[in-house]
């Protein structure tokens, strides 16, 4: 069972990074006009360097979510567990306001697909990561 666990708890980390390094990456290179050009509205509202910034947030997030239980599992680093629960919490406070931003824009679609799915996986990813240490 301990072995089953460090699997899921890794397995979500593994998903949770790869999605908000893939989206974060998006968002850092691909320059405000294209992203206003496929749809993305809410750029042309936000405050410059926003986009950037979420970006960024992103990328460190789904960074810090899979280094740290690796650096506990494999390491030993057991200092590192809260640098994964605080990233998963960041990235869960990410697609709260990223979902309250597309429901009062009635982008819905945005908010249905996979910002619901990213919220509740990078939920479950903090809940694992603070409950059960993958070492």
């Amino acid at each position: 069972m301990n072995v089953l666990l460090i699997i899921v708890t890794l397995g979500f980390a593994g998903f949770t990074a790869y999605a908000f390094i893939k989206a974060g990456l998006h968002k850092l290179q691909t320059p405000a006009y294209k992203l206003l050009e496929a749809g993305w509205g809410w750029v042309a509202k936000a405050p410059k360097g926003t986009t950037k910034f979420i970006g960024l947030a992103e990328v460190l997030g789904g960074l810090g979510v899979i280094l740290a239980p690796v650096a506990v599992t494999v390491f030993n680093f057991d200092w590192a567990l809260i640098l994964g629960v605080l990233a998963g919490a960041g990235l869960t406070l990410v697609m709260i306001l990223a979902n309250i931003v597309h429901i009062a824009r009635k982008e819905i679609k945005y908010s249905y697909k996979s910002g619901v799915m990213l919220l509740v996986v990078s939920l479950i990813t903090t809940i694992l990561l603070a409950f059960y240490p993958t070492a």
